[in-house]
């Protein structure tokens, strides 16, 4: 039976797994949009097509499948690109498919003519950095192999986003419907079995070592590890820290637990690694700037040090291991846990890691080097409720970061996203509601108010899709980073960093959502009474001093 090109398009994102598209109609991609009707697919009409892109990146990191926008010609596919960008940081199966003028106008100046021809914008080039597959589709001929490729790429134990521009023409070309047979839709992800030797010698290092280190990566979520590690920490007392990504991997409330490792967290994973550490396990962790305190030397001399991960391309890539090994980390924990235990009686180490702690932060305090002061207690009391009110667990995207990092801990139970990839302003909201769609867990969005202006107008998705939403809003009337480093750097020569904000009451009015404005502790038991956490959009204004610094450099 032959079909359109953009009902094939269609059928093929079906098979892919999509029940959600974000996006914004034009004129070059109306018969996908009309091939869409018919759809069990639902389409969201986004307020920006960098939203679009955001949301589709969200709603693939919460659920693991396939995440999906699609946007007209020009300025439609021009508009992804920060989007698209996140995703191939942060490895999100994303497919964007966008429309592109009829290829009998290619070179001679069409409108949103973007082929690259004549002068014109070379779409399809300025997302050749940022994904993992991209393709102008002039002809049906090979359109079979482009889709399999795509398939490929999205559905990879690595995945990444793919841009496919299809002319409006080509889109009404007929194909035979049975083309789609020749796609696999299968993932390809081959489990990398672990050898009983490497399981031997990693036992053996740890059980050597005094005081081993586990760093748990956001690789063993992925690999649903958690109860595993859970198990092998327990029963060997092995401290474990987690990278920024990671957080939750294992309880935080465990006595083995460390919090998470990167240069605005606590201290306490940072001071054990490069005082008493005499053993580094990392798992499914990759060695970044965050995690390794800008590279420095000091955390890894004079420890042995075993890696772990799926990725090759991972494996010693900035430092050298005394073990290395390739494999699922899934199979892995599984494989090592299950030695661990068979090997005998539960081990206890010398040092316990909540006094530990505890004797860190006195530390801290009598040399003034912790990272907030009394300016920020409200906000640790705004976290520390958390904690209480959502103990069955909560979804978070989290564009600030720094405060969840330091004062939630979260566990297994909870997912928490922060925009750890190219950490673009304004992706919270969006990433959330693409979420939304699909997590029925209570969601928040975190970020600033420099971040909240470049998505404010997505609340309206929000409430035009009816999505209960909580927007945690930090008001400090800066783009806090930017003024905390010209502070701390810049001799306070501010420039481009302070602004003046709108009233949110009014604006959360208008867009006819619940507002709260916090300014002290004194505020909360209006929020917390009051508040329908579970089934409202809600703008919670927390309020922030403009010269309240976190105590960290982000020098290099």
């Amino acid at each position: 039976m032959q079909i359109q090109v953009s009902e094939l398009i269609v059928r093929f994102l079906e098979r892919l797994g999509v029940e959600t598209i974000f996006g914004i109609p034009g004129a070059h991609i109306l018969p996908v949009y009309d091939a869409l009707y018919a759809s069990p697919i639902k389409t969201v009409l986004v307020k920006h097509e960098q939203a679009a892109a955001f949301m589709a990146g969200g709603l693939a990191r919460a659920t693991r499948g396939v995440g999906a926008c699609i946007t007209t010609a020009g300025p439609g596919a021009t508009n992804l690109i920060t989007g698209i960008a996140n995703a191939y940081a942060d490895k999100q199966p994303v497919i964007a498919i966008t429309g592109e003028a009829p290829t009998h106008v290619f070179g001679k100046g069409g409108l949103q003519e973007s082929s690259g021809e004549g002068g014109s914008v070379d779409q399809v080039a300025l997302f050749a950095g940022i994904t993992r597959y991209h393709k102008l589709i002039e002809r049906t001929d090979y359109l079979a192999n482009v889709l399999n490729q795509a398939a490929r790429h999205l559905l990879d134990e690595s995945p990444g986003p793919v841009v496919l521009s299809i002319p409006y023409n080509l889109q009404n070309e007929l194909v035979d419907e049975a083309l789609l047979d020749q796609v696999s839709f299968k993932a390809v992800r081959p489990a990398k079995l672990v050898t009983e030797s490497a399981i031997s010698r990693c036992l053996a290092m740890l059980n050597e070592s005094k005081k081993p280190l586990i760093i748990a990566g956001y690789g063993c979520i992925q690999a649903g590890a958690q109860e595993d590690l859970r198990q092998l920490c327990e029963h060997m007392d092995i401290a474990v820290t987690s990278s920024l990504k990671a957080k939750g991997v294992i309880d935080e409330h465990s006595p083995q637990s460390l919090g998470s490792l990167g240069v605005t967290s606590a201290g306490y994973a940072m001071h054990y690694m490069r005082h008493e550490a005499d053993l580094i396990l990392l798992l499914g962790a990759g060695y970044n700037e965050r995690t390794s305190y800008v590279w420095n030397n000091e955390l890894l001399e004079r420890k042995k040090v075993i890696q772990v991960d799926q990725n090759a391309h991972q494996l010693e890539k900035v430092f050298r291991a005394d073990l290395v090994v390739q494999s699922d980390l899934g199979v892995f924990v599984r494989t090592l846990n299950a030695a661990c235990q068979a090997s005998g009686d539960p081990v206890r180490r010398e040092i316990d890691i909540p006094t530990y702690k505890l004797a860190v932060q006195q530390r801290l305090d009598d040399a003034g080097e912790t990272i907030f002061n009394e300016r920020f207690k409200h906000v640790q009391s705004f976290y520390a409720w958390l904690e209480q009110r959502f103990s069955n667990g909560l979804t978070m995207f989290d564009d600030n970061i720094i405060f969840a990092q330091n004062f939630y801990r979260f566990t297994p139970r909870d997912h928490f996203f922060p925009n750890a990839g190219v950490s673009s302003l304004g992706h919270a909201i969006p990433a959330a509601i693409g979420a939304a769609f699909k997590l029925k867990k209570p969601l928040f969005a975190v970020l600033g108010d420099g971040g909240f202006h470049m998505c404010a107008m997505e609340v309206m998705t929000a409430v035009n899709y009816q999505l209960p939403l909580n927007i945690i809003l930090f008001n400090n009337r800066t783009m806090g980073l930017i003024r905390k480093n010209q502070h701390q750097q810049y001799g306070q020569r501010f420039i481009d960093c302070d602004f003046i904000n709108p009233d949110y009451a009014v604006l959360a009015s208008s867009f006819g959502i619940k507002h709260y404005r916090i300014d002290g502790e004194s505020d909360w038991d209006t929020l917390f009474k009051d508040t329908d956490f579970d089934h409202r959009i809600n703008l919670i204004e927390i309020l922030i001093e403009q010269d309240a610094y976190p105590n960290y450099s982000s020098r290099r």
